[in-house]
């Protein structure tokens, strides 16, 4: 028995990438002539093609202004996608077209923006010294649970134990709060070095909103009650309270002397370490029961360049290979 596929609506409602491939290299010269010149066709077939799409369309691409031609505005919509389309095309037909053997290795990385900006970003040079045949792709997310189809990088670096089936995961380090400011901002509020001083401050606090670990969360409200303090008894007169789902942007607050932020150690461990940074005050919050992972694709365990980047990053990390174990996704 034969079965039929029903037919594909989106393919059959794209216009000619003939006509398509002469509207762009219209577009980029703003001239018929030239366009046909670059594409070794005569001026009549760019011009066929452009009636074709324009008609196919419904609307004007193009406006003559003497001998040139100018996008209408319709034609910008269209030029801004198409011509996206075909450089993405172009890449990925180069990159099969060359000898697998002489191409560099590629590998994605999933992770948050906070740690690929205050974590990896400084310490990316190093792996590309030692490694300069890889390349890395790096896909950031602050949900890694509503990611988008088809999105399958090779490793992910998250909270969840269990990202996916077919990975697997290694154990990374605890989560380790302390609140953070510069030295000319506690020098300017010597109150902070006390928990109530610290309560009545500045402070900049990192919101759940849009974040995939929402039951792990530690805020300022959260991490003072650990220490016996509650943040609703803050003074009348206390100063700004402000919110921000953006780390990275807490971050730079503090490095601009704008206030007290709580600080990841992983994340702004080697601020402190610079002297960007100082700890107010020496209490701390270690979360015991959970950890970071990295989970990286199982069918992938024995590529090389997988493996050169996970020695390389366990190093970093002070973790230690043997601890990778399997885990699917429930």
């Amino acid at each position: 028995m034969t079965k039929h596929t029903d037919p594909d609506q989106m393919l059959l409602k794209m216009p000619s990438l003939r006509a398509v491939k002469s509207f762009v290299a219209a577009a980029r010269y703003q001239n018929f002539t030239r366009a046909a010149e670059a594409l070794c066709v005569t001026q009549a077939a760019i011009s066929r093609q452009i009636r074709e799409l324009e008609s196919y369309l419904g609307t004007p691409l193009f406006r003559r202004v003497g001998r040139s031609v100018e996008l209408t505005n319709s034609g910008s919509i269209f030029f801004d996608a198409a011509q996206l389309s075909f450089i993405n095309i172009a890449q990925a037909a180069e990159r099969i077209r060359k000898d697998p053997a002489a191409s560099r290795s590629t590998l994605t990385l999933c992770c948050s923006p906070a740690f690929s900006a205050l974590w990896l970003s400084h310490r990316l040079p190093d792996f590309f010294n030692q490694h300069p045949d890889i390349e890395l792709n790096l896909v950031m997310t602050q949900n890694f649970l509503s990611m988008e189809p088809g999105v399958y990088p090779d490793i992910f670096i998250t909270k969840l134990s269990k990202i996916r089936e077919g990975y697997l995961s290694t154990p990374l380090f605890h989560d380790v709060i302390y609140p953070v400011c510069t030295p000319s901002y506690l020098e300017a509020h010597p109150e902070i070095q006390s928990l109530h001083g610290l309560r009545d401050g500045k402070l900049l606090n990192l919101s759940p909103y849009g974040r995939s670990q929402v039951a792990e969360h530690v805020d300022w409200s959260v991490w003072l009650s650990i220490h016996n303090i509650n943040i609703e008894d803050r003074a009348i007169d206390s100063q700004q309270y402000f919110n921000s789902n953006d780390y990275n942007m807490l971050v730079q607050m503090v490095l601009d002397d704008q206030g007290i932020a709580l600080g990841w150690h992983h994340l702004v461990g080697p601020l402190v370490e610079k002297g960007r940074l100082v700890k107010p005050v020496a209490q701390d919050v270690v979360l015991e029961e959970t950890r970071h992972y990295l989970a990286y694709r199982e069918d992938k365990r024995d590529d090389e360049a997988l493996n050169l980047f996970l020695e390389w990053f366990y190093l970093e990390s002070g973790t230690h290979a043997s601890q990778a174990v399997k885990h699917t996704a429930s």
